[in-house]
């Protein structure tokens, strides 16, 4: 059996070697003790084991095909979180998410701080330092930049492997770092769990996630006569009139239907927009409009055809040429008002008011082809990897740095996916990605990474752990990993008077960190920590990246 993968080629023992490095690494990862595992990092210690046995048996990988697979891979990875996220990065940063996001960034931030006395401290060379802190948060990418920032400053092949190794010794107790944390907050702050998911529960159902509707009897005599365009602040200012009682007939509202006193809308917006429209209007109907029993009906379509994609709604002219309304916009679980300057993405799911044989018709106008939700445009794919590595290689001068500051083929991909998610689409490419496609094409790629990297690094860990400063990194990471997590934690939870759930979704987003956000679900039966976590996540993950890139840039001396 040894005799014969010294026979193998250099491409058949590199894949033979990867395959078994991740087959046992997401192996190990699914081993779990109460609901606590390695997860994806168990392919970066399998990958260390067999780069320690071929070492020892003398067996050489090309090198060059080696970095290639793991740039590849680190490249994949990060494009996809970027499409996943693009689409949320700014508006969680507008909304209600800015108190958590400014939570999550101290976190990042104290993190920065804490690595860095620790180099001014105990003199840790910046090649580990950065590993150690991107294990001690338990951010895979972070360390991806930084090992690719070091191989772009002509760093040695040593100290390009020197992140790795900081990681390994580092990621376990990130992951129970902060589920430790969690633990602590819950118990110096005396927390009643239960009580915590009822208040939130109750504070969420006065929020603004869900769009309320309003019957409203026309009371005001100004109105008598006009024309519903003439109401001011209906159709284009978040308030959607989506169907209406007049002489007894129950008719989708246009903008030229002539109004009288006495007439119901049915009216659909925010909470303090419907009771500003209310006062101006008129008063709450007792009986409220149904299309129950009439010629009106309403159903709900995904939009997926790529001709209604970008365009806003006015421009498709429903309610003139169909005599159908959009009353409701459901994007990413979030209702949006349906204003007529609003613009429709694909995969959005609209509510559409009107009569049957209209509502056929507006189906083959937005698509509502389900099954292409579960299909990958990858020419824009290829062109947004193409673009990212294009920004990733331009140099931006930046006072102070030896060097150019550039965003790499780690950051490059990020960015420019983050903005193309947000765009979604323009001309023949779209850059929207099933959630199950992204998912299996990101595990892809960061397990051709992780495998590449515990391949490198096998031949020197187990000396750094023994012989070397392997315990040193051990508890520099648990000060990396607990020191942020416990300062917000409590200062969020005592001064700022952050829900404890809330605040578990907050502390496991800034570590970017599954199994914490697993463990805060366990607490309760209530979705507060999963929101908040996708509320920090998209500016969490940009600030792991870019974070160990700069300390790289600020700090490290090429030899």
């Amino acid at each position: 059996m040894v005799l014969a993968l010294f026979s193998l080629s250099d491409v058949a023992l590199a894949v033979a070697a990867l395959a078994l490095s991740a087959t046992l690494g997401l192996l190990l990862g699914r081993l779990e003790y109460k609901g606590v595992g390695l997860g994806i990092g168990g392919v970066l210690f399998a990958g260390i084991v067999v780069g320690d046995l071929s070492a020892r048996l003398g067996l050489d990988y090309n090198i060059e095909m080696l970095d290639f697979v793991r740039e590849f891979g680190l490249i994949l990875f990060v494009f996809t979180i970027g499409i996943q996220v693009g689409p949320g990065f700014f508006a969680s940063l507008r909304r209600s998410g800015m108190q958590l996001n400014l939570a999550a960034a101290a976190v990042v931030l104290l993190g920065v701080a804490v690595t860095l006395t620790v180099h001014w401290v105990f003199a840790v060379p910046v090649p580990a330092l950065v590993g150690l802190m991107s294990g001690a948060v338990t951010n895979t990418p972070g360390l991806g930049a930084a090992t690719q920032t070091l191989a772009d400053l002509g760093a040695s092949q040593a100290d390009v492997s020197q992140p790795s190794l900081g990681y390994a010794m580092t990621y376990p107790f990130g992951i129970a770092g902060i589920l430790l944390s969690m633990m602590l907050v819950r118990q110096l702050a005396q927390v009643d769990v239960a009580a915590e998911a009822a208040a939130w529960d109750a504070q969420r159902r006065r929020g603004p996630s869900a769009l309320p509707s309003l019957d409203v009897v026309i009371r005001n005599e100004n109105f008598d006569g006009l024309t519903l365009g003439e109401v001011p602040g209906l159709f284009d200012q978040g308030v959607v009139a989506s169907r209406m009682k007049s002489a007894g007939d129950l008719i989708v509202p246009r903008r030229d239907s002539r109004v009288r006193v006495g007439d119901v809308l049915h009216l659909v917006g925010p909470a303090e927009r419907l009771h500003a429209m209310q006062l101006v209007l008129g008063t709450e109907s007792e009986v409220a409009l149904s299309t129950k029993g009439t010629q009106l009906s309403w159903t709900r379509m995904v939009v997926t055809d790529k001709h209604v994609c970008g365009r806003k709604l006015r421009s498709l002219g429903l309610t003139e040429e169909f005599g159908v309304t959009v009353s409701r916009i459901l994007r990413a679980g979030t209702e949006l008002p349906a204003e007529a300057e609003a613009t429709l993405e694909f995969g959005d799911i609209v509510t559409v008011v009107g009569p049957k044989e209209a509502l056929e018709q507006i189906r083959g106008v937005l698509g509502d082809q389900k099954q292409r939700l579960d299909q990958v445009d990858f020419p824009a794919v290829f062109i947004g990897i193409a673009l990212g590595v294009l920004l990733g290689s331009l140099p931006v001068p930046i006072p102070g740095l030896p060097v150019p500051l550039k965003l790499g083929l780690a950051g490059g991909p990020l960015v420019a996916a983050i903005l193309l998610g947000r765009l979604g689409r323009w001309g023949p490419f779209m850059w929207v990605m099933p959630p199950a496609v992204n998912h299996a094409l990101r595990e892809f790629g960061i397990v051709l990474f992780l495998a590449v990297v515990g391949l490198k690094s096998g031949d020197r860990f187990l000396d750094t752990l023994l012989h070397g400063d392997g315990l040193l990194w051990v508890g520099y990471g648990m000060l990396i990993t607990l020191a942020p997590l416990l300062i917000v934690g409590l200062l969020a939870r005592l001064v700022f008077g952050f829900n404890y759930l809330t605040l578990c979704g907050v502390l496991a987003g800034s570590m970017t960190d599954p199994p914490a956000l697993a463990f805060a679900n366990a607490q309760a039966d209530s979705p507060a920590a999963s929101i908040a976590y996708a509320a920090v996540y998209p500016l969490v993950m940009g600030l792991r990246i870019f974070a160990p890139q700069l300390i790289v840039l600020l700090l490290f001396v090429p030899a």
